[in-house]
């Protein structure tokens, strides 16, 4: 079939509007929407059918202006009519696929702007919803008349209202990361606006003990609040993410702010030296133009004395895994205290023995509630110790990141292997620890 007969078969079996009518030839042409397709063809239309009753097929032209009429070329079809002394009942309708809903782009467009005003954003990107009985009465016309050279409701709604957004806003439309996602149910004219997050990257040192990374839910009450934790759900009364998140939150006006981080530190281990690198997430953000060197001095100012957090900049969702999945080389500083006197010569064999060492240890027994069982091995590349008193010695330690220094320690009852305890038979406990420095493996 030729283009305008598959054209007048869809208006003889289906009231369609300019859009919806034009949008089954999308692809065909250059630089025209889909509304101007379509309200060319139907104007076409109109000319053939004054061409047929100038042409003395008088009934067949008159029926054909009447279809152009009651799809949508109203005044030019009721003027061709008039002056051929006929006067045609103007009976709106709707369209079979969108049921005008097209009349409604501008303020759609309007909604949008309103809505995403309350975000800083440089790009944005629209999100359409339409109800499945939609596409599914577009498809079946589709496959009815074999049309090749359509696109989605989907797609024209966007493109549509995009351009409107655009002219209001000098904004433009970016389809990969863009700042914000307006989701738009055009049917229902609601609209739901979402920034994407911010993610934001430095380094922490931790200078007191006692503070866990993340927010620790009470055992007892799990999170709903009772008398051993004072009925504030936590068993710490805070955390370093929440020392650091709060105000980063607050800032940047986000919903919710995560801490992401290069492995963790026990709660009575401090991180000195070079600090531990993080990346906080902040979620549906307001704001996302600021001063992180405010910012930091904001946040340092507020955790004084507890945490320092130090290089901050602006990063990728892309590096928060490649952060955790990066190889790292840690140094630690601890005490160790010996159930008995160890000698000169006994610190030595240890050092000697544990140089460039494989460690294989399982799952620690102190975690044994909260996590399975692996067995793991970890490379500790030198160990080093200074006398204190005949029991007690510091230690600094270089090893491979993942490596619990506190059973390379004690040896937690053979799960551990070599270790301190086992290399000279005597009961060694880690009675502090430090890390000095994270070595991240260069990308």
């Amino acid at each position: 079939m030729k283009l305008n007969e598959i054209s007048l078969a869809l208006l003889e079996n289906f009231a369609l509007c300019d859009h919806c009518l034009g949008r089954q030839f999308a692809l065909l042409g250059y630089g025209f929407t889909n509304q101007e397709r379509g309200y060319s063809i139907k104007l076409l239309l109109l000319l053939e059918g004054n061409r047929l009753i100038l042409n003395d097929s008088y009934e067949l032209g008159t029926e054909l202006i009447k279809l152009v009429a009651l799809n949508g070329l109203s005044e030019s079809a009721y003027k061709v009519l008039k002056s051929l002394g006929q006067d045609l009942e103007r009976t709106p309708t709707k369209c079979y696929i969108c049921n005008g809903v097209f009349e409604y782009v501008d303020e759609l467009a309007n909604k949008v702007v309103e809505k995403i005003s309350q975000y800083e954003y440089k790009t944005f990107l629209l999100g359409i919803k339409i109800p499945p009985e939609v596409e599914e009465r577009e498809d079946e016309l589709r496959a009815q008349f074999d049309i090749k050279w359509s696109e989605s409701i989907k797609n024209e709604f966007s493109r549509e209202i995009g351009k409107k957004v655009t002219e209001i806003t000098g904004k433009t439309v970016q389809h990969v990361k863009s700042d914000v996602i307006a989701i738009i149910n055009v049917f229902t004219k609601q609209i739901t606006v979402k920034a994407s997050p911010i993610f934001i990257s430095g380094h922490y040192k931790k200078l007191v003990r006692g503070i866990p990374q993340h927010r620790w839910v009470c055992n007892k009450c799990v999170g709903i609040g009772c008398a051993d934790c004072g009925w504030t759900g936590k068993k710490y009364s805070e955390s370093i993410e929440e020392l650091i998140t709060g105000e980063i939150k607050r800032m940047f006006e986000g919903t919710d702010a995560k801490l992401h981080s290069a492995g963790r530190e026990d709660v009575d281990v401090r991180v000195l030296g070079s600090g531990r690198p993080f990346i906080v997430e902040v979620k549906n953000p307001k704001k996302r133009n600021m001063d992180l060197e405010s910012l930091k001095t904001e946040i340092n100012k507020g955790a004084k004395d507890k945490i320092e957090i130090f290089n901050l900049g602006f990063s990728l969702k892309e590096r928060v895994q490649a952060m955790k999945e990066k190889k790292q080389t840690k140094i630690y500083r601890g005490l160790v205290e010996f159930e008995n006197p160890v000698s000169d010569e006994q610190l030595l064999e240890i050092e000697k023995a544990l140089e460039n060492k494989i460690i294989y240890q399982q799952s620690p027994s102190r975690f044994s509630r909260q996590r399975s069982p692996k067995n793991r091995k970890k490379y500790l590349y030198g160990i080093e110790f200074k006398r204190l008193n005949p029991n007690l010695v510091e230690m600094l330690v270089r090893c491979q990141g993942g490596l619990y220094i506190k059973e390379l320690v004690d040896g937690d009852d053979g799960k551990t292997t070599p270790s301190l305890a086992e290399l000279i038979n005597t009961s060694a406990k880690c009675i502090e620890l430090d890390i000095m420095d994270i070595s991240m493996e260069v990308a």
